[in-house]
């Protein structure tokens, strides 16, 4: 039965780059994806374009192409990525220009638009999960972008596309795509579709499987994570799928490495929606077959719904933050003086606040006073943070911070400060009609 290799280059924007290179030295790979894309991220890829008409596409783009560009050409490797972000062309645009300047010549580089929504969105006011209505949102709306799947993915692949950027397509569509391209699935193959999408999912987060988020010391302990490697999945025809990574390199891959991101982000296993499939992950098994190698198989499928996830982007409001840290004994009344000082400053100074936090790193910041702990901590963070209206009452927050310095108590040190707009996320279901998948091909 004839398998292909894809590996995961990347689980997230700022991923790092050394386990791609690898990836694409030592993986005899036939694809290899980067998944870069997340929700909060386009909506700000959205307002860098607004700027500037040839940005918004992800900012390591460049990094990673001239990482791993040559040898992915040289060994015939297809690379798939969402690092289009808002801007998928200006992307595939910048990838040319460096495919000239490495010398590189052959390449066919496809764009994937069609997901941004916002125009219909707009138009058919559409009520929000978070609840609300879009036009509630008014002018403050940057971004509607909704996940599209793996059909444009493929028809790239299909017109000799070596390298494909999309925008926000859903994640494991990134992996389905070349698995209906090269399998030739039918897109009312529902129960195929489910395990292609199973293996996006369980590849999507690049280190995550392979021990990465895994890792709890003396719990769950994975070796040599400064060197931890990234997944390959070995896909069969009928969707079996066996996860290992390239010999030698750190973490690994179990089945409990892998049932742990089988359940990430899975509300109910039976239905996994998706938009080209809802995906059934119930009766999935997983057997570890060697070292490092786990076999994946029982993914099915069920029709998909007719509809499209869209994340709705929006300036919320500002935040204004200050730190300052205090170590010696008694660290943790003075840092709970500094707290009640600032509560007060910003009170008397009349700083307007929707909402705001007065935490004591390594006490309270994560559970609040709940957690109490015999030994006092030698050192600690004050951290206070406010949602404003305005960046100019944001900024006054970090200010009173900055203010500890001279104005007690004794011992603060490392103060630091930040206001700055916040981009908010909600969601929204539209048909998927409204998303008018398009390909822009260039050539080297």
């Amino acid at each position: 039965m004839r398998t292909i290799r894809i590996g995961a280059g990347a689980g997230y924007s700022g991923d790092r780059i050394e386990p791609a290179i690898e990836l694409a030295e030592k993986g005899a790979l036939d694809y290899l994806v980067f998944e870069c894309l997340a929700e909060r991220t386009i909506a700000l890829a959205q307002q860098a374009r607004m700027k500037d008409p040839k940005a918004g596409y992800d900012p390591l783009l460049a990094a990673r192409m001239h990482a791993v560009l040559p040898t992915c050409h040289a060994k015939n490797i297809r690379i798939v990525t969402n690092m289009g972000a808002a801007n998928p062309v200006a992307a595939a645009e910048a990838v040319r220009d460096i495919a000239h300047a490495l010398g590189l010549k052959g390449l066919r580089i496809a764009a994937v638009t069609g997901d941004d929504v916002l125009a219909a969105v707009k138009e058919a006011d559409v009520s929000l999960e978070e609840g609300g209505r879009v036009n509630q949102l008014g002018n403050r709306m940057v971004s509607a972008n909704a996940y599209i799947g793996a059909r444009p993915i493929a028809d790239a692949l299909a017109r000799s596309a070596q390298i494909v950027i999309t925008g926000r397509a859903a994640d494991p569509a990134l992996f389905l795509g070349p698995l209906v391209h090269e399998f030739g699935w039918a897109m009312d193959d529902w129960h195929a579709l489910g395990r292609g999408t199973l293996v996006g999912h369980l590849l999507e987060c690049a280190g995550q499987i392979t021990g990465g988020y895994f890792a709890d010391p003396g719990v769950k302990d994975m070796p040599d994570l400064a060197r931890l490697g990234f997944p390959i999945g070995e896909v069969g025809e009928d969707g079996e799928l066996v996860v290992t990574k390239v010999a030698g390199s750190g973490g690994r891959v179990t089945s409990a490495t892998v049932k742990e991101q089988l359940l990430y982000e899975i509300h109910d296993p039976t239905k996994y929606f998706q938009p080209d499939v809802v995906a059934d992950f119930s009766a999935v098994r997983v057997e570890e077959t060697g070292p490092d190698r786990v076999r994946v198989t029982g993914g099915r499928g069920a029709p998909k719904t007719g509809l499209l996830k869209t994340s709705v982007g929006y300036v919320d409001s500002f935040v204004g933050e200050g730190q300052i840290s205090y170590a010696g004994p008694g660290a943790v009344a003075r840092g709970k003086l500094a707290l009640d000082i600032v509560r007060e400053r910003l009170a008397l100074m009349n700083v307007a606040m929707s909402e705001a936090r007065f935490d004591l790193i390594g006490v309270n910041a994560l559970h609040g006073d709940r957690v109490v702990e015999a030994a006092q901590p030698y050192e600690v963070r004050v951290r206070v943070v406010g949602r404003t209206a305005s960046l100019a009452e944001a900024v006054r927050i970090g200010n009173e911070i900055e203010t500890l310095y001279t104005n007690g108590p004794a011992g603060g040190g490392g103060a630091w400060k930040s206001a700055r707009e916040v981009v908010a996320v909600a969601s929204t279901l539209v048909p998927e009609g409204a998303a008018q998948p398009k390909l822009t091909v260039l050539e080297v």
